[in-house]
């Protein structure tokens, strides 16, 4: 196969499943940070790996972009930021443990938990959701729909109908940027 063709098939894949996103359901998802961040809820974002990488990025967008352009300061905090607390935990606990225990440590009722896994089976996603559920917190989960125990445990999935961890990325970094981006753009 040619180059060419291989990004060609790539972008028409993608595209295909961006198509398929439920709308509904990320506009639930837009809601859900307005409200928690009108009342000074705060919002946290976990994953591993590339889903780390998407939540920190969204986090930094909440923090600096959405909150310089509306009138609501987002409280953000991605559990995957902090390298040392992390491996503190994975090191002295174990690494199913490095999301739940600093969340223990700060949220509360009413804050919000995105968590973000492609094969929605990564354990320390599920027990920060499982504990987030337990305190009265609500959960989003950018996941795929193809099977994965994460869309099935948090109150709003956001699915993506692939098991292809490059496009589910595609389309995680897209949704972010979407909830983002509705309040940098005054949308909403």
């Amino acid at each position: 196969m040619q180059p060419q063709s291989y990004v060609r098939d790539y972008l028409v894949q993608t595209g295909s499943l961006v198509a398929r996103l439920d709308v509904e359901t990320i506009g639930t998802a837009i809601e859900w940070i307005r409200a928690a961040a009108a009342t000074g809820k705060t919002l946290y974002a976990c994953g591993n790996g590339g889903s780390a990488q998407i939540a920190s990025h969204m986090t930094s967008e909440m923090v600096k972009h959405a909150s310089v352009h509306c009138k609501i300061r987002f409280k953000m905090i991605c559990l995957a930021d902090n390298i040392g607390t992390m491996l503190s935990y994975a090191n002295d606990v174990d690494f199913e443990s490095i999301f739940v225990e600093p969340l223990k440590n700060f949220a509360g009722p009413g804050d919000l938990l995105i968590a973000i896994s492609g094969s929605g089976n990564s354990e320390n996603v599920l027990r920060a959701v499982e504990y987030a559920k337990q305190i009265s917190c609500k959960t989003i989960g950018l996941t795929t729909n193809e099977g994965g125990r994460l869309k099935d445990l948090v109150d709003l999935p956001l699915a993506v109908p692939s098991t292809h961890m490059g496009h589910l990325e595609d389309c995680f970094l897209l949704m972010t940027h979407i909830l983002c981006y509705a309040f940098i753009d005054g949308a909403v």
